[in-house]
């Protein structure tokens, strides 16, 4: 993130607010129901079968310091994760949405509403 008073000249941020890959655009659209504001917990969703806890940990552990981890009990293919700060949340986030975990699988990352 650019430092107080300083741009980062367009390097960093883009606005995808008219762009289709907006994945929140569509009123009504289950994501657009699942927008929370930036807080410490994570939620991770499209998890293959195949990921380990620690495998997971590990790679949020690149962009800051992993807290706490927890698979959902029903379905292993989602789970939240607790960062040290928002500020560590945020940067996870933007560093590991859609990042692939498998041959195709690609991580999914919002804010989550719920914590650990």
């Amino acid at each position: 993130m650019p430092k107080e008073g300083q741009t980062d000249g367009g390097k960093l941020t883009k606005d995808f607010t008219t762009s289709p890959l907006h994945r929140f655009k569509k009123k009504g659209s289950k994501n657009y129901s699942n927008i929370y504001p930036p807080s410490a917990t994570l939620h991770l969703s499209n998890i293959p079968p195949t990921i380990s806890e620690e495998e997971i940990k590990e790679a949020f552990n690149n962009h800051g310091t992993v807290k706490n981890f927890k698979f959902f009990p029903k379905d292993r293919k989602m789970a939240l994760i607790e960062m040290e700060s928002p500020e560590d949340a945020v940067v996870a986030l933007i560093a590991m949405h859609n990042y692939q975990l498998g041959d195709s699988s690609h991580l999914r990352v919002s804010f989550s509403k719920s914590t650990i």
